[in-house]
């Protein structure tokens, strides 16, 4: 489904604004299907698949650290494995999935990650580092597959709290976050092509814009205090996930 001419004056340089927090904090995906389906008028699952699809060119220039740092994508590469099977899994699932649940399981990440970035910008200071194994990131990759692949936010929004939450380097976090997105997208886009959702026109589109977005959101963040960034963008977050809770209760 296409957009139409007055939409996409809304749409297109709201997906520049997902991708550029993408670039910066890793999380602004999770913008992504709301903008197409609320804004944009794209049916959920199509817009699920599109956003599956378009998360992959951003997640090609969140690689640039991983071929820099051998020693971090080794550690990467389990997270990433599960990604990509829980992705494939997770998008076979869509079809069995309602509108409204889907649209409601969206609203629940985004109040989440909304808070929990909230939250760790005020204990980052104090947080107790631990180191996962391959077996524990490969587990959390397939989980972090799985429910995005269903709600087509790329992966960011899950796997940054949650690894957060069990320990883990920001710096790390905000890597494998931004990676994860590749192996996400290429398995539930193959199966979202496969099961006839996909629009590649505008699933190419919304990618080439998260990229410009990712790329500007990259540089901008090395200027800025990322503490204060990621509390912004956590307060931004639970403005969009009360505004689509108001939605779906309405």
């Amino acid at each position: 489904m296409p957009l139409t001419l007055t939409a996409a004056w809304i749409v297109l340089p709201a997906i520049v604004l997902a991708g550029a927090l993408i670039g910066a904090t890793g999380i602004g995906g999770v913008l992504l299907v709301p903008v197409l389906t609320t804004l944009g008028g794209v049916p959920l699952p199509q817009a699920i698949a599109d956003a599956s699809l378009g998360f992959a060119l951003p997640a090609l220039v969140a690689l640039g650290p991983l071929r820099r740092e051998p020693a971090l994508l080794a550690r990467c590469v389990p997270l990433l494995g599960g990604g990509l099977l829980g992705a494939g899994a997770g998008a076979f699932l869509v079809r069995w999935m309602p509108g409204t649940a889907l649209m409601a399981g969206v609203t629940v990440l985004v109040l989440f990650s909304g808070w929990r970035g909230l939250r760790a910008s005020t204990t980052a200071a104090t947080h107790t580092e631990v180191r996962l194994a391959p077996a524990a990131l490969f587990v959390v990759g397939t989980a972090v597959g799985v429910g995005s692949a269903l709600t087509g936010t790329g992966g960011p929004v899950l796997v940054l709290p949650l690894l957060m939450l069990l320990g883990q380097p920001l710096s790390f976090s905000v890597v494998a976050a931004q990676a994860i997105q590749l192996p996400v997208a290429l398995a539930s886009s193959t199966v979202h092509a496969i099961e006839g959702r996909l629009e590649p026109r505008l699933a190419l589109l919304a990618g080439l814009l998260m990229l410009a977005g990712s790329i500007a959101g990259q540089r901008a963040a090395t200027r800025l205090d990322r503490l204060q960034l990621q509390r912004l963008v956590s307060l931004l977050l639970l403005s969009v996930g009360a505004w689509f809770a108001w939605l779906l209760l309405s």
